[in-house]
């Protein structure tokens, strides 16, 4: 008997420029509203966090600073830090810059040509996802413009918008693309076995160590804003906080580059951690405050969401709770007790405590999936063969070496250079505001108020020398 004809499916059989043999619908789907999230992650989710959770007068510059930064890396992106991220290498820790802007470019089937890996006689080909480079251009994009908003919130309050501006696209250039080219883009990091499922360390551990640094520079808020900073809208804080958490079903969930049980497990572990570690941290505040806090609850939920990152789909779910308790409890004493006692820590004014919730909580996701990776996860996504946790014993405890050295690289990188960045803006341009501008807020800083609540059509705007007005409202 013939062997029966293989069966094509239909939406396959007439290959076209628009449909090529290799492009797989399902996954370039997948990978594009797994972009859509991870985006929405940013604009709006934490542009409604942070307006909800500072002070009322920074509601506005809170907001548009995140806004700004969304904006503001996407030409930067592709004119040049794709391709300096995820393109050849020019040396071991950073890809050449290059345009992402033709045809010529996004069309063709996504290649990350530096992951390309060779060890004795093993051999791994460069990551080629089954759909067209424009839809990693995206994906990749999306993942650096939350960083440097995560960045932001370590400055809320005080900085100056125009430092603001110049520093974004020096910091993706200097700081971002090469964390992002030496774990993931197949630098020297990514070829020595460093796991870093989804940015936990590029991401995360990056944010929360720029921010730091950067908090340190630009100086602290005035002092009745660090000792009396009351969020203006808890609910509104709570909505942004939603979005955070459920948009991290892409976050995680697109990192296999495939929609494959891989990214179905990344997903159930990136929801147990969460959920987890809000819960951990809820019990501390009610163990020691008697109360529970929905601010707590927040940062609980997203040290969660920042700890299983770099292991989201590479640990099992019982591993997935142990990661939550250990994040909802080890950056809860950092924040709510150490941070209290260490003068360094009282004299950086971190606004939204980013070196808590991220580069704290991103360190500890770093440690553990060098602890609980398991052997037979870890090679549905990574090329280095036999990597696995320290649990698993034989070469697990090199893998935990790894991950040290690894986070020890990402902090010190991004300490350094942006210090460097931020002294070369100060040298043009003051990197705080006026203290004027400090003490009015949003209408100082953009002429703007985020609520209009004097008189109909009216709103309250501080004059230049102190006295309130009443002015007519620019919106009809």
């Amino acid at each position: 008997m013939a062997a029966a004809a293989m069966v094509v499916p239909e939406a396959y059989r007439n290959a076209s420029a628009a449909v090529p043999d290799w492009l797989n619908k399902g996954d370039n789907a997948w990978q594009m509203v797994s972009a859509a999230l991870v985006s929405m992650q940013a604009m709006p989710g934490l542009v409604i966090l942070y307006t909800g959770l500072v002070k009322k007068k920074w509601a506005l510059n809170s907001a548009f600073m995140a806004l700004y930064a969304f904006a503001a890396v996407m030409p930067c992106w592709v004119l040049w830090a794709y391709n300096m991220s995820f393109g050849h290498r020019l040396i071991p820790f950073l890809g050449k810059p290059g345009l992402a802007v033709s045809q010529d470019h996004l069309i063709p089937r996504a290649t990350l040509p530096s992951t390309h890996y060779v060890d004795g006689t093993y051999e791994a080909p460069a990551a080629q996802p089954w759909y067209p480079t424009a839809t990693m251009v995206f994906f990749q994009f999306a993942f650096a413009a939350v960083t440097v908003i995560l960045l932001a919130g370590s400055v809320l309050a005080r900085m100056s918008i125009r430092a603001w501006m110049i520093f974004m696209p020096l910091w993706i250039t200097f700081s971002y693309s090469v964390g992002a080219f030496s774990v993931w883009g197949g630098g020297f990091l990514f070829q020595w076995g460093v796991i870093d499922y989804s940015g936990g360390y590029v991401v995360h551990l990056a944010s929360g160590a720029a921010g730091f640094t950067a908090a340190y520079w630009v100086g602290p808020r005035l002092r009745e804003d660090r000792e009396e900073f009351p969020p203006n809208n808890l609910l509104l804080a709570l909505a942004g906080a939603g979005i955070l958490w459920m948009g991290w079903t892409g976050f995680n969930g697109g990192d296999p580059f495939a929609a494959n049980v891989d990214s179905s497990m990344a997903v159930l572990n990136t929801h147990i951690c969460a959920a987890t570690s809000l819960l951990v941290w809820t019990c501390w505040d009610v163990l020691f405050f008697k109360k529970p806090s929905v601010i707590g609850a927040i940062n609980g939920m997203i040290t969660g969401l920042v700890c299983i990152t770099p292991g989201a789909g590479l640990v099992q779910g019982w591993a997935a709770i142990v990661m939550g308790i250990v994040s909802g409890t080890v950056p809860w004493y950092t924040m709510m007790v150490l941070s209290r006692k260490l003068q360094l820590m009282q004299k950086v004014d971190d606004t939204l405590g980013v070196f808590h919730t991220h580069a704290v909580a991103g360190t500890l996701g770093g440690a553990l999936t060098g602890l609980f990776a398991h052997s037979d996860l870890s090679s549905m996504f990574l090329v280095v063969p036999n990597s696995k946790g320290a649990f698993y014993r034989g070469t697990g405890g090199v893998q935990f070496l790894k991950q040290l050295v690894g986070a020890a690289f990402i902090i010190g990188w991004n300490m350094v250079v942006t210090s460097i960045i931020l002294l070369v803006i100060r040298a043009v341009i003051p990197l705080q505001m006026s203290e004027e501008e400090l003490k009015i807020g949003d209408d100082a800083a953009h002429r703007e108020e985020a609520y209009s609540l004097v008189g109909q059509g009216q709103r309250e705007r501080f004059s230049h020398n102190g006295r309130i007005q009443l002015v007519e409202s620019q919106i009809p």
